[in-house]
């Protein structure tokens, strides 16, 4: 394999001058010319880098060119030193045969192709074991190479060695694979590539693929098994640069191609496939070399804080409703699409080819026959579905939405080239088949079926008929979200929750999800959830509400889908609305009895309420990994709960009375012989205490307060399954100041509050619960942790350290979280609570943020009744239930105005600043 031709070559180095001068260094001070000779090397690398990366700036989409122009910069020094080792350093008159050295380049080096950081990866070949004389000239050669700070791998074979380890380590075949001729004897680099070819890889190519295919896998898992991950390894991930480099290994392999273009020659990719290999494979090497020439080190990951600054390098600009970064790594995602879809192609036309071989005489007889079976107008072919000829859907396009209809109902997977004859003529799909009747009845099918539509859905979205059938999902195709909380992209989001739903309704899911599993069976129309669930973020990366404008989305494509006036105002409502479930259940106190009245005001009826249950859970868990969790599970059952109560019996309200009364029952049968405890120590507990806490947790309290009688001070701390959490309760003399303390010696402990309740007993004793987990959403609940925390509040409560000053000092809740400008803002409500005035937060999410907000309530001289902590991401949102001294809400606007202030100055700066 030769490099292919450099443009200016000498522009990036002379190989000939610098031979020269190094040739005049050693003339004139022989034995001590060695650091002159290095620095005049190590000047020849920085001046090639230098006009790599000037080429970069001036054409920053022009990636392969720069990783060839690496590689390039690299073969001329290796030669030079090379030369300059043998002549001068180690010069032998009269060498035997065994005293021939090959400089042969392997992986990613020896492809030609080089990020400005990437290994120097080198195989020196002897013919036999290396004598002294070719151990001395390798080790000087390898001595120069790390003097220049060049990170190399390299290994020293002789010829046999070379095939009994390629035989024995795929690893090394694969580097070997790639072997190129760099400098020195070129008959032994022949003698070594023959012998590869005949003693190695002969025999062996099935076994080849299905290690590289199992090493692919692998390595897909440990980097997140998807294409559409938020932050992509350019080399390592699915759909990047090792996925290309992978069709290549194995094409060469079998067929011994010399270059990507001749995979074109064996048929495993068309002419149009292979221009869009190479264009994927030209965007991601320029991603790569920008992210090396950032960061100046080997940086593959394409982490948030580097997106900005690799789109603004290459060009990419704001439009209404996106901004650059995300239209670079929405053409990020498209590519990594492409890759994908290459791959399926290429792998299922190399099972075709190996198929066609196995075969003897009458097994192709039978493939034969089978071959005339037929699903309609489609054929079978390898058990496959298959279009019968060129123009097959030319002569109808609604076939190209039956194709995935026949395997959906079949169970049959397509055939390779029926797939790359729809992405062909996806173009076919214009207004007459969007309206067709039996193209969208068909759409609907797939879309609800209880088989597997995401898989189905998929193949859609990758062959291009999804985006064209339907429009508004084409626009959201590989559109990312620029945050920490969305760990895929739009379009995968939206299939993933899809696949979650036909779970939940197969009952595949009861154990996670037995509520949801529940309400599923009671669902009127089910294809209202389905598409509501296909339409919730249509209309991301738009200008305005996307709620607002999904719902005018639904209101013009339901009636073209067949759904009714009545679905099509359901769709419509569960879209513009479909936030309001998890916004209502993690932001607002679900024990205030209007949240639940304002929220079942909202949802109006039992049947809205059960669809937007499902369609709030599989939107959150298909945002990510990690993303739901027990405590979101009890939150939204705890207000699907009450809200069906309310909604069942009507809005009317049990008396007070009566409600407290209830909840002493229920306390009283779980502490048994103990329920005396109700009558005494709970006697000092106000009202708003019996209707605020759950039985369980009053109980505990209960028998706290009892053991605490003559304490200044209990601090309890245990794991608290139903939250899926740790549940931390102080019981203390109640004074200002006493919940900022308890915060800030709670994050001081490592924890995250995820809610809090503050009460205050007749006899001034404050009872508080906090509901903890760790920052990765964890329960503490190892007794080291529990006595931390234990240690960390009692210390805060009697100022034993300095708060202020430790907090600032832990680490971002979430690495790399100042990539992104969060503005704080504070809101307002009064109309949400009958006697609390509720604060909502919203800021860069930031160590001890909750303990920063609490003491800013503090010099307000507010009191929080009760806090609920929501995350997404990098941004944090706190929620406080709170009055003044007096326990009358705040509704003065001068001093609302003087809160949101001091809480703005708490959250940060005005403007938390991206890193750049």
């Amino acid at each position: 394999m030769m490099l292919p031709r450099i443009a200016n070559q000498r522009a990036i180095i002379d190989r000939r001058t610098l031979a020269d001068d190094i040739a005049a260094l050693f003339a004139a001070r022989r034995d001590k010319a060695r650091p002159a000779i290095v620095d005049a090397l190590r000047a020849s690398l920085a001046a090639g880098r230098a006009e790599l990366v000037r080429r970069l700036e001036l054409q920053p989409s022009h990636g392969t060119e720069c990783a060839q122009g690496q590689a390039f910069l690299i073969d001329q020094l290796v030669r030079v030193i090379h030369d300059h080792v043998v002549a001068q350093v180690y010069p032998a008159r009269n060498r035997s045969m065994g005293e021939r050295i090959a400089v042969v380049a392997v992986g990613g080096y020896g492809r030609g192709e080089m990020a400005p950081h990437s290994d120097v990866d080198i195989a020196f070949v002897t013919p036999i074991k290396p004598t002294s004389w070719c151990e001395q000239v390798i080790e000087a050669i390898l001595y120069f190479l790390w003097d220049l700070g060049l990170k190399v791998g390299h290994s020293s074979r002789s010829l046999d060695e070379v095939v009994r380890q390629a035989k024995a380590d795929v690893t090394i075949r694969t580097a070997l694979l790639e072997g190129r001729y760099v400098w020195g004897d070129r008959p032994l680099y022949e003698e070594a590539q023959r012998r590869f070819w005949v003693d190695v890889a002969a025999g062996t190519e099935r076994q080849f693929v299905e290690q590289k295919l199992a090493e692919r896998n692998q390595r897909h898992k440990r980097l997140g098994d998807s294409r559409y991950v938020v932050e992509p390894n350019v080399k390592e991930g699915k759909g990047g640069l090792r996925d290309l480099h992978a069709l290549y290994w194995i094409g060469k392999y079998i067929h011994k191609v010399r270059d990507p273009s001749e995979l074109v020659d064996v048929g495993l990719l068309t002419g149009l496939e292979y221009r869009a290999f190479r264009r994927a494979e030209n965007f991601f090497w320029a991603v790569r070399c920008h992210l090396h020439m950032i960061t100046n080190r080997p940086e593959d990951r394409l982490t948030f804080d580097l997106q900005r600054e690799v789109a603004l390098r290459m060009n990419f600009a704001d439009r209404p409703g996106k901004s650059a970064v995300e239209r670079f790594m929405q053409m990020f995602f498209l590519h990594a699409r492409q890759v994908g879809s290459l791959t399926g192609v290429f792998l299922a036309q190399l099972d075709d080819q190996w198929a066609t071989q196995r075969l003897g005489f009458f097994a192709k007889l039978r493939a034969r026959r089978r071959a005339g079976r037929k699903i309609g107008a489609f054929a079978v072919i390898a058990d496959k579905v298959a279009a019968d000829s060129d123009d097959f859907f030319a002569k109808d396009p609604v076939r190209l939405i039956e194709l995935f209809h026949v395997a959906d109902r079949e169970g049959m997977e397509i055939h390779p080239e029926t797939m790359r004859q729809a992405h062909r003529d996806a173009g076919l799909i214009d207004p007459a088949v969007r309206r067709d009747p039996r193209a969208n009845q068909l759409f609907m099918d797939i879309l609800t079926s209880r088989r597997d539509p995401e898989t189905v859905l998929r193949w859609m979205s990758e062959a291009g008929v999804f985006g064209r059938f339907i429009l508004d999902f084409g626009r959201v195709v590989a559109q990312m979200q620029f945050d920490m909380y969305h760990h895929y992209t739009v379009d995968e989001h939206t299939i993933r929750a899809i696949g979650l739903l036909a779970r939940i309704e197969r009952g595949d899911e009861r154990d996670l999800h037995p509520l949801a599993t529940s309400v599923m069976g009671q669902i009127v129309s089910r294809r209202v959830l389905y598409v509501a669930t296909l339409l919730h973020d249509i209309a991301k990366g738009r200008r305005g509400d996307h709620s607002v404008l999904g719902a005018e989305v639904a209101m013009k494509l339901c009636p073209r889908l067949g759904l009714s006036p009545a679905e099509t105002e359901m769709v419509a409502w569960l879209v513009r609305w479909h936030l309001l479930m998890s916004a209502t259940a993690f932001k607002r106190d679900l024990a205030d009895y209007k949240t639940i009245a304002d929220f079942a005001g909202q949802v109006q009826s039992v049947e809205r309420l059960r669809l937007l249950l499902v369609l709030t859970i599989v939107d959150i868990r298909a945002v990510g990994p990690g993303i739901w969790n027990s405590w979101k599970r009890q939150l939204l059952g705890d207000l699907y709960i009450a809200a069906h109560e309310m909604l069942r019996l009507g809005h009317k309200q049990y008396g007070r009375a009566e409600r407290i009364a209830a909840k002493k029952r229920a306390v009283a049968t779980i502490l048994k012989e103990r329920d005396a405890l109700i009558g005494t120590v709970g006697r000092q507990l106000i009202d708003a205490y019996w209707i605020a806490e759950p039985e369980d947790i009053i109980a505990m309290n209960l028998q706290q307060l009892d053991i605490a009688l003559d304490e200044p001070l209990s601090v309890e701390a245990r794991y608290y399954s139903a939250r899926g959490a740790t549940l931390v309760t102080v019981i203390a003399a109640d004074h200002p100041g006493l919940f900022y303390r308890i915060a800030g010696g709670i994050h001081l402990a490592g924890g995250n509050i995820i809610d809090a309740r503050i009460h205050t007993a007749r006899n001034g004793v404050a009872v508080d619960n906090f509901l903890v987990q760790d920052p990765l959403g964890r329960p503490l609940n190892e007794d080291s942790q529990i006595a931390r925390l234990k240690t960390a509040i009692a210390d805060a409560l009697a100022n034993k350290v300095q708060l202020s000053p430790r907090l600032a000092a832990r680490p971002l809740a979430r690495p790399r979280a100042e990539a992104f400008e969060v503005h704080p803002i504070a809101i307002f409500d009064n109309a949400a609570s009958d006697r609390f005035t509720v604060i909502e937060v919203g800021a860069l999410d930031r160590p001890a943020l909750l303990s920063r907000l609490a003491r800013a309530l503090f010099e307000a001289q507010l009191i929080v009744h009760s806090a609920h902590i929501a995350t997404y991401g990098e941004r944090a949102v706190d929620t406080f239930y709170v009055t003044d001294v007096l326990g009358s809400k705040v509704t003065e606007e001068v001093r609302l105005r003087a809160i949101e202030r001091r809480l703005i100055e708490a959250a940060g700066d005005s403007t938390i600043k991206a890193a750049a």
